[in-house]
């Protein structure tokens, strides 16, 4: 649990510097905005464009991995989705519990846990279910809220209006750059690689304080039990069911090898990460239940992945 810990608690740190600089009035009224537009202009487009551009085909190309660590995403997201929707949540907030659920913190927490529990064998995989998580994972969530928000109109003016947000998006525009820099093969010029670096490495610290600027001048509404309910339901998705769902389709089904499942399933059973808190900010949706599910996942997430390492190591 202490390799745990140590790994988490950096997390807690920069969430509470960013509650506490909002409180103390070191960060002014702006500051949730403006840096969530950093993360989401700047930082966020460099990390997915160079990781991107960087790949390996041959080394993220794993079968049976990506089906296993998909088919889990896609699962609870598709079940997280279709619950709130069913509670009377519009298709964009729908859209965004659905990450809540499903968008495991592989960038943040996934290298440094994996080093340390499979060694830099298992980096690779690592860096497969990043791919998956904030590039498909996200577009898709992405596609969803632009087509939630174009509700109004005939289905031909919804489709180019949706379209034409996804054309805009720096979320989505940024991969699909780095994927064609992929195909020319060419290698960056060093000054540009260490730009892309330096920026892409504020993508997670920034998001973090943002997410504390965000707690530390959002007051706690009344809660319904519906609240309640979805709450512990979107929590217990992402601790329990996505790990679950992982492991069903990565043992007894495609009957992968065993550290590659268990590689699945950890990344599967880590806590949601920032994702989606920095999308509800950019589409002005209400993002407190987000920042409640990333905080919840967070702690819990200490005692179910010693929990799992215990059972499976």
């Amino acid at each position: 649990m202490s390799a745990t810990f140590s790994i988490v608690l950096p997390i807690f740190a920069l969430i509470f510097a960013g509650w506490a600089a909002r409180r103390g009035g070191a960060l002014g009224p702006g500051a949730t905005r403006e840096l969530n537009r950093l993360v989401v202009y700047l930082a966020l487009p460099a990390l997915l464009f160079r990781i991107m551009a960087e790949a390996d085909p041959a080394e993220i190309w794993h079968p049976g991995f990506i089906a296993a660590f998909t088919g889990g995403c896609a699962a609870v997201f598709a079940a997280a989705v279709g619950m709130r929707m069913r509670q009377g949540r519009p298709l964009a907030d729908a859209a965004l519990d659905g990450l809540n659920a499903s968008y495991a913190n592989t960038g943040f927490l996934g290298f440094p846990l994996i080093l340390a529990v499979a060694g830099e064998a298992a980096l690779g995989l690592t860096l497969v279910a990043t791919l998956v998580t904030v590039a498909v994972l996200f577009a898709v969530a992405i596609l969803l809220v632009e087509f939630g928000l174009q509700q109004d109109g005939r289905a031909r003016e919804i489709v180019l209006r949706t379209l034409a947000g996804l054309a805009r998006n720096p979320l989505i525009l940024s991969p699909l750059a780095g994927a064609a820099f992929l195909a020319t093969g060419l290698d960056f010029p060093a000054p540009m690689d260490r730009f892309l670096g330096l920026l892409g490495s504020a993508a997670a610290p920034c998001a973090l304080v943002t997410l504390g600027c965000f707690l530390a001048e959002t007051p706690r509404p009344a809660e319904s039990g519906r609240d309640r309910t979805a709450f512990a339901a979107l929590v217990s998705m992402k601790l329990a069911v996505q790990p679950l769902a992982t492991w069903v389709l990565a043992v007894p089904l495609l009957q992968l090898p065993g550290p590659v499942a268990q590689t699945a399933v950890l990344l599967a059973a880590l806590p949601t990460g920032t994702g989606p808190f920095m999308l509800a900010e950019f589409y002005g949706r209400e993002a407190l239940m987000t920042g409640r599910v990333i905080l919840a996942t967070t702690v819990l997430s200490v005692a179910t992945l010693s929990a799992y390492l215990a059972v499976a190591l």
